[in-house]
Parts: structure tokens; C-alpha cells; sequence
């Protein structure tokens, strides 16, 4: 007949408590006694045992967290407005993305990387499929012809509510 034997007897607690000491995971301090991770942190925490000091530097606030969100669309904004300020000097200029964009340096899916635009090229599972592969504009994943075919300004239309 089985009994419920504890599971934390005085000699796990004493093992717990001289592993935590020697700076062993609660993985491995778990490994050692024969119990489970979560019990060892469970136990950690009844027994109101903590490593180091608390966290030195605040949580940021929900604001700082939204500001640190923002900042990346920003970045691309401003990327986005180079790219096309480079592109339409002229005001009244005509889009460029009209005009062919040359893939000089096609590759496949094995051969992509950062530094290399992801632009697909033709329908994924055909013989000819691959991707731009030209250098793409620093913080994009296309290059400046294929960032232009992305991120089109002004293509949203505004709805009146009258």
C-alpha cells in the first residue's frame, strides 16, 4: 500500500537550501533532489529565499514603454522619407516605382540574409522563384526600388464621416 509521504522532508529542505546557497539552478537543484522545478521554486519562495539584491533600476513606466514602441515606426518613417526624397526630386516628378527595378543579384530562400533584399520574385513553389537580392535600405528588408513597391505614401484613402 502506498502512503503520501511529504515531499519536503528536513533533509530535501537542508539540500535546498545549502544547493541554493552553492548558486545552483532550480533546475538543477530540482535534478538533484527528485523533484520538480516549479516545487523548488515554490519552496524558494515559502522559505522567502531570493538571489541578489532586488532589481537595481525600475520597471519602466507604461509611457517609457509606449515611447520606446513608437520610436521604431519613426525610424521607418524617416527612412521611407529619404528613400523617396531621393527618388522625386521634383515635386510633380513621376513615381519611380513605375520603372523596372533591376535584380541584379537574384538568390534563394537558403541564400537570404540581412544584406540582401527579401523581395520575392515570381510564385513561391515554381522553378524560377527567388528573391530581389539586391542591398536593401539600412533598417528595410527591400531594397530602395522594392522599399518604394512597399510602402507606398499616400495610398490610403480618407473616409469623410458627414
Amino acid at each position: 500500500m502506498l502512503t503520501n509521504l511529504p515531499t519536503w522532508t528536513t533533509d530535501r529542505v537542508e539540500l535546498l537550501k545549502s544547493h541554493f546557497e552553492a548558486g545552483l539552478t532550480c533546475r538543477e537543484i530540482a535534478a538533484s533532489i527528485g523533484v520538480s522545478r516549479n516545487a523548488v521554486i515554490g519552496k524558494l519562495a515559502r522559505l522567502q529565499l531570493t538571489r541578489g539584491p532586488a532589481r537595481a533600476e525600475p520597471r519602466p513606466t507604461k509611457v517609457a514603454r509606449e515611447r520606446s514602441r513608437k520610436s521604431i515606426p519613426r525610424l521607418q518613417y524617416q527612412i521611407l522619407q529619404a528613400v523617396y526624397e531621393n527618388a522625386h526630386p521634383l515635386e510633380n516628378a513621376q513615381p519611380l516605382q513605375e520603372e523596372p527595378i533591376m535584380s541584379e543579384r537574384r538568390c534563394s530562400l537558403i541564400e537570404l540574409s540581412n544584406e540582401r533584399c527579401r523581395w520575392p520574385i515570381g510564385s513561391p513553389g515554381a522553378e524560377d522563384f527567388c528573391f530581389c537580392g539586391n542591398t536593401p535600405v539600412e533598417g528595410m528588408p527591400y531594397c530602395s526600388g522594392h522599399t518604394r513597391l512597399a510602402y507606398r505614401p499616400g495610398t490610403r484613402q480618407r473616409v469623410s464621416r458627414a
